[in-house]
C-alpha cells in the first residue's frame, strides 16, 4: 500500500478475492453476465456501505461523478441504479453470505485474546451474546416480510463473540419468526457460553445446548415452575447477589423437555430496584460471573446500534427476500472488513467505530491507510517509548 492509492482501493485489498471467486463459481454468480460481474457488484455495494449512501441511486451518482477515478478505485465499470437493482434481485445472496462467513473465520481469531469486562478468569470459554434486531419496512413492497400487527418487518438474528464484538452467526428472517426458533439453527460448540434474554427460553433447545457440552445463561420467565433442591451459602450480598440454587423444573411440559437439574442465581439491581433470576447449566463458574456474563450481553445491543447508525441498514436496497439478504450480508461484510483493518494495525489508537468514520470520510482520498489510522503524534510517542525501553535495557 502507498499514498498513491485511494483509501477505498486499499480497503478492498482486505477482501479475500480468491475465496470470493470460488464462491461466485459455486453459485454461478457470473452465469449469463455480460459486463457487471459479481466482484464489481460487491465493490459497488461495499462503496455504498463504507460511504453510507442511503440508496442505490446515491451509489451510482457518486461513482459516476468520479468516472475518471473508477479504475484506481478498483471498479472496472459502473452501472445505473436500475442495473444495480436487478443484480440485487437476481444474483444469489449466498455468494455474499458465504463471503461473510469467510470473513468471520478470518476476523474472529484476530480478537480471540480480547478481554471481556469482569470475566478475565473465563479465558477457557468462548462467550457469545445472542439477540435479534428488527428493521421496519413496507408490507406492500416486501410482502414476504410479515411482522407483528400486520406490519412489515425483517429480523436479523445475531450471535456475537463478546471478545471483540465480532458476529459468529447471522440469520435473516421475516418479522414473525420467534427468537427461540433460531436456537435450532445454531450448532453449539463445546466449552462455549450463550448469553440471551428470556425470549430464548425454549427448554428443548436449552437441553440440546446442554447435550452438546455447551452452556447457557438466560433470565428465568416469571411463570417458570420449579423446586429448589439445594442452596449455596457462599453468597456475598454486598455484590448484589441474593441466592445461588440448584433447581429442578416441575411444570408438566418443561420437566419432560429439560429433565436435568439446573442452576438459578438471583441478583438485586439497586439502580433499577429490581430482582433478576438467571438460570444456567454451568456449575463451575461463580454466581457473580453468571451475572456478569448476562450484563455483558448488552454488547450486542451496542453492536446493533452501531450497525444501524454507521451502515446503511434501515433503508433497504431492494424488496425481494434475495435482495434484502444480499444487502444485509454486504453490511456485515463491510463491518468485518473494518474490524480486520483495525486488527491489522494494532498500534492504531482508534476503535472499530472510529476507524469506520475515518475510512468513510476519506474513501476518495489518496492517503496511506496506515498513516490515516495511526496519527503521526501517536506513532512518535510509540517510538519514544520503544527508545526509552531500549536505552533502559542497555543500561541494565
Amino acid at each position: 500500500m502507498n499514498s498513491g492509492k485511494y483509501i477505498f482501493s486499499q480497503v478492498i485489498e482486505f477482501v479475500p478475492k480468491y475465496e470470493f471467486d470460488k464462491l461466485v463459481k459455486l453459485y454461478k454468480g457470473d452465469y449469463h453476465t455480460r459486463s457487471f460481474s459479481a466482484y464489481n457488484h460487491l465493490l459497488h455495494l461495499l462503496f455504498g456501505q463504507l460511504t453510507t449512501c442511503s440508496s442505490l441511486r446515491d451509489i451510482c451518482l457518486c461513482l459516476k461523478a468520479h468516472q475518471k477515478s473508477l479504475y484506481h478505485l478498483g471498479i472496472r465499470q459502473t452501472v445505473n441504479a436500475s442495473s444495480l437493482s436487478r443484480a440485487n434481485e437476481k444474483r444469489d445472496y449466498r455468494i455474499f453470505e458465504s463471503l461473510g462467513h469467510t470473513l468471520i473465520g478470518i476476523v474472529r481469531p484476530l480478537y480471540a485474546k480480547e478481554n471481556i469486562p469482569k470475566l478475565q478468569e473465563l479465558a477457557d470459554y468462548e462467550i457469545f451474546a445472542l439477540d435479534s434486531t428488527t428493521i421496519s419496512c413496507s408490507i406492500k413492497l416486501l410482502s414476504w416480510a410479515l411482522g407483528k400487527y400486520s406490519k412489515g418487518a425483517v429480523k436479523m438474528h445475531t450471535a456475537i463473540d463478546l471478545r471483540g464484538s465480532i458476529p459468529s452467526f447471522i440469520l435473516v428472517t421475516h418479522g414473525k419468526c420467534h427468537d427461540s426458533n433460531v436456537l435450532d439453527e445454531i450448532d453449539p460448540t463445546s466449552m462455549s457460553i450463550y448469553a440471551m434474554d428470556k425470549a430464548y427460553v425454549d427448554f428443548s433447545a436449552l437441553a440440546r445446548i446442554d447435550r452438546c457440552g455447551a452452556f447457557f445463561v438466560t433470565r428465568a420467565k416469571d411463570n417458570m415452575q420449579y423446586e429448589i433442591l439445594e442452596q449455596s451459602g457462599n453468597i456475598d450480598e454486598s455484590t448484589g447477589l441474593r441466592g445461588d440454587y440448584t433447581i429442578k423444573l416441575t411444570g408438566v411440559k418443561s420437566k419432560n423437555l429439560y429433565p436435568k437439574s439446573m442452576r438459578m442465581v438471583t441478583f438485586y439491581d439497586t439502580d433499577k430496584e429490581e430482582e433478576f433470576k438467571f438460570i444456567t447449566n454451568n456449575q463451575d463458574i461463580s454466581a457473580l460471573e453468571v451475572t456478569n456474563i448476562y450484563k455483558n450481553r448488552w454488547q450486542i445491543e451496542v453492536f446493533f446500534k452501531w450497525i444501524k447508525q454507521n451502515l446503511t441498514v434501515k433503508s433497504l436496497w431492494g424488496n425481494s427476500e434475495n435482495a434484502v439478504k444480499l444487502h444485509l450480508w454486504t453490511a456485515i461484510c463491510a463491518y468485518l472488513l473494518v474490524a480486520r483493518i483495525k486488527a491489522s494495525y494494532p498500534k492504531s489508537p482508534y476503535s472499530i467505530t472510529e476507524c469506520h468514520t475515518l475510512i468513510s470520510v476519506s474513501a476518495l482520498a489518496k492517503v496511506d491507510l496506515r498513516e490515516l489510522l495511526i496519527p503521526e503524534s501517536h506513532s512518535q510517542n510509540q517510538n519514544v517509548k520503544e527508545l526509552d525501553l531500549f536505552n533502559f535495557a542497555l543500561e541494565k
